[in-house]
């Protein structure tokens, strides 16, 4: 049994289906329910079974009865209440006398069980349309409210005499006039419904939105058009407010996008222009689809298991993705996801702010190639060497496996500037680089550390056979010459290699290992591949221990010059001297150049070394011709690595003025494997030591394969025979010094036999056109001095 509820007033609107269009407070208050649980709903779903068969029979006897009706129902309230009450049926009528619209009016009773219930007399009709919670009007023809609630009073700011008095055009703006006019013209003319948006003026000015509905009916013989107006403020104010969020995020240079969840996936329910510019899809052809679509394939899969487990636990993230465009192309992109709930707390869709930092990333990642790479090749350089040398003795050490650390320096690189231009020079280098890359593993390393050194790690080696296929590998990529504008050159390299964890712990050790293997191939041979042992350790050391003992020596004057004089054959008389250094050594005596000249040369202390001899045989040779001996030039031997210094010839003639020598006074005797090595530079020394008036002497002549154009366009005056040529005279290499002697004299050069020590030597030598001896058969190396006496001596009384 349900309690009796008091009688209350409620009124609610249907349409002619039956369809429930306007519900009061008071409906809420009876029924437990408000407007948006029952608006659009058919009222049957008001009644109990019972009383939908009585509303239906009252329904029906509105067709004959335009004044309304009464149905007594029981009614179904919230929580399963059921009210006995009596519906008051206040139809609304067009033109053809069809009902279209019917305001029902609740006069609740007691609960099922209870006393007989009161019966409601009629509502007016005024009563009714005052509890509608919008507008209500009924206009005439011309336009004129005849009768209206005080909902529009309000609206309006008018009393009810104003009112009556106004038309409805005059409570709107001159703009919005014609549209209402024709709307109103349309339903008495053409039985139409209005339907139209418009804003209602108050008398202070105050606008009300107002959507206005409204059909013609019929009554007492007239023609009027009722109907409702609905405040849409609010609804205006909303669309505007999602208008303006629309144009910012069409406006935003950032792609967004806003996904829907469906069942754990996400699907593309909206995405701005920005997005399509970025991605280059089309909303249309991303809307309904899951956004992975996009995702590069195997790339940033920790960033993608991290937005997974965000949209899986409901909240937010930010990753940096590559993704790819719809041409192919990949592109970075900066996406930070946001979670949105409705009204119950629920996910239920995500918005993505895509930003394209593809720009930045490229940007960052050439300014760190830059930083970690040689500009000219492209390959590692020295900051990346050393941190991948690193990282691979740390894997090398967690592994148990070997690490290969080869350092490359290539041949005669210099000669090859010299020769072909240093535009040549970065072309093999480039070449060289590819060369290498192109034998070695992706895991391993290749970089360029100066010039014309390359350091390579060749990580994660199984054993020491492999290592060494790679390493011959290597060694073959340098057997096919570089071409050059049409040309070929080649190149040589000495490579050097050490191993972990034999000949080092740390990647200083192992580098410098390399080094020493490197140049321990460079000393005993070139273009060839030297591993690391212990002995040339001591061997560095030990040539280390020389070049500091030179440069004191240097400092302490102890080095000096012995002359051994050169007799002409012809006159029998002394037609010059050769400089030959000494090295007066602190502790043991007296050393010939054979003890410590290819470290000198090896370390670059010969430069020094070369300068100071150059200044004492620029002495000698002004002591002699403060004597008289104005026609005694002194030789002097220049190794490659001193004439290839530059401001070389300067010095020399710095020398000569200071001096007050006449250029004939000196003569420098160059090696013609030297010459050779380099031509190009050594036809230029050539070239302009014979313009400054220089003699050339070509030295080594005939000790292996020598270009005679070559040597014919170096212009010498003097051609040395090679000491092996001298020696082996007396083994049967009597025609080969023959040979040589004849074409020295054919390039028109007087031909030096040195280092003759026998009396068969000097008769064969100066029976068969030899133009000059020199040997200790003639005389010893001197003093300045005994050199001095030696000239006085041999001249006439």
């Amino acid at each position: 049994m349900h309690e009796s509820e008091p009688p209350s007033r409620c009124v609610f609107l249907t349409d002619e289906t039956g369809t429930i269009q306007a519900w009061n407070d008071g409906c809420a208050a009876v029924f437990g329910v408000g407007a948006g649980q029952v608006l659009g709903h058919p009222i049957t779903t008001l009644f109990t079974p019972p009383g939908r068969d009585a509303w239906s029979a009252g329904w029906r006897a509105l067709t004959g009865h335009p004044e309304g009706a009464e149905v007594h129902v029981e009614l179904m309230c919230a929580r399963g209440r059921v009210l006995e009450s009596t519906l008051t049926l206040a139809p609304l009528v067009d033109a053809e006398g069809r009902a279209h619209d019917c305001a029902v009016a609740v006069a609740t009773g007691c609960a099922r069980g209870g006393t007989e219930a009161e019966r409601v007399a009629r509502t007016p009709l005024s009563a009714i349309v005052d509890t509608f919670p919008g507008t209500f009007y009924v206009l005439n023809r011309d336009g004129r409210f005849v009768l209206w609630n005080r909902n529009l009073e309000k609206v309006t700011g008018m009393t009810p005499d104003e009112l009556g008095a106004t038309r409805a055009l005059d409570l709107i703006e001159l703009p919005q006039r014609a549209p209402l006019a024709d709307g109103i013209r349309d339903v008495f003319d053409e039985n139409g419904e209005l339907k139209l948006e418009i804003d209602f003026v108050s008398r202070s000015g105050r606008e009300t939105p107002v959507l206005l509905n409204g059909t013609k009916i019929r009554c007492n013989g007239g023609e009027y058009l009722v109907g409702t107006g609905i405040d849409v403020a609010e609804r205006r104010a909303h669309e505007q407010q999602l208008r303006l969020r629309e144009r910012a995020l069409h406006a935003a240079s950032n792609g967004i996008l806003i996904t829907r969840l469906d069942h754990g996936q996400s699907v593309i329910e909206y995405v701005n222009p920005a997005f399509e510019r970025i991605t280059g899809y089309s909303a249309d052809e991303v809307i309904g689809t899951d956004p992975r679509f996009m995702a590069a394939p195997g790339m940033d899969l920790a960033e993608r298991a991290q937005l997974r487990g965000a949209i899986a636990a409901r909240m937010g993230a930010k990753v940096v993705l590559r993704n790819l465009r719809r041409n192919g192309e990949l592109f970075w992109n900066d996406l930070s996801i946001t979670p949105v709930q409705d009204e119950h707390g629920v996910v239920t869709h995500y918005i993505g702010v895509l930003t394209d930092v593809t720009a930045t990333m490229l940007r960052t990642a050439h300014l760190e190639h830059e930083v970690n790479h040689d500009p000219l090749t492209g390959l590692a350089n020295r900051n990346l060497l050393w941190d991948r040398l690193e990282q691979a003795l740390h894997l090398a050490q967690r592994h148990k496996s070997l690490v290969a650390t080869v350092l490359i320096d290539l041949d005669n690189f210099k000669t090859i500037n010299d020769t072909f231009g240093h535009e040549a020079g970065d072309v093999v280098l480039k070449v060289v680089a590819r060369r290498l890359q192109a034998s070695v593993r992706d895991s391993d390393t290749v970089a360029r550390m100066s010039g014309d050194e390359f350091v390579l790690i060749l990580a994660n080696q199984p054993s020491l056979r492999f290592t060494l296929r790679m390493v011959e590998r290597l060694r073959q990529s340098f057997a096919i010459p570089v071409a050059f504008n049409n040309r070929e050159i080649p190149v040589g390299a000495s490579v050097g290699v050490s191993l972990y964890p034999h000949d080092g712990a740390t990647a200083a050790e192992l580098v410098r290992a390399a080094d020493l293997a490197m140049y321990h191939g460079k000393g005993s041979g070139r273009n060839d591949v030297h591993f690391f042992s212990a002995d040339m350790k001591s061997t560095t050391e030990a040539r280390h221990r020389i070049e500091l003992a030179l440069r004191d020596a240097l400092d302490h004057d102890e080095l000096f010059l012995l002359y051994q004089p050169r007799v002409a054959v012809a006159t029998q008389r002394v037609a010059g001297f050769e400089a030959l250094l000494r090295w007066r050594h602190p502790d043991q005596g007296v050393l010939s150049p054979a003890r410590f000249l290819a470290e000198a040369e090896e370390t670059g202390v010969i430069v020094p070394i070369g300068q100071r001899v150059l200044d004492q045989a620029c002495a000698f040779a002004a002591r002699l011709r403060a004597a008289g001996y104005v026609d005694v030039p002194v030789t002097v031997n220049v190794s490659h690595r001193e004439y290839s210094q530059p401001g070389f010839l300067a010095g020399l003639s710095d020398r000569l003025t200071r001096h007050r020598l006449p250029p004939r006074s000196l003569q420098l005797d160059l090696r013609i494997d030297a010459l050779i090595r380099n031509p190009a530079l050594g036809q230029e020394l050539a070239e302009q030591l014979h313009t400054m008036g220089v003699d050339l002497s070509v030295d080594g002549f005939g000790a292996g394969l020598c270009d005679l154009g070559f040597l014919q366009q170096l212009a010498a005056t003097h051609v040395k025979l090679a000491h092996s040529t001298v020696q082996t005279l007396d083994d049967g290499g009597r025609a080969v010094a023959k040979s040589l002697i004849d074409i020295g004299h054919n390039l028109n050069m007087e031909v030096v036999a040195e280092a003759v020590e026998t009396r068969p030597q000097l008769d064969f030598l100066t029976s068969h056109g030899c133009d000059h001896i020199q040997g200790i058969w003639i005389s010893e190396p001197l003093a300045a001095e005994a050199a001095q006496r030696m000239l006085e001596e041999q001249q006439p009384a």
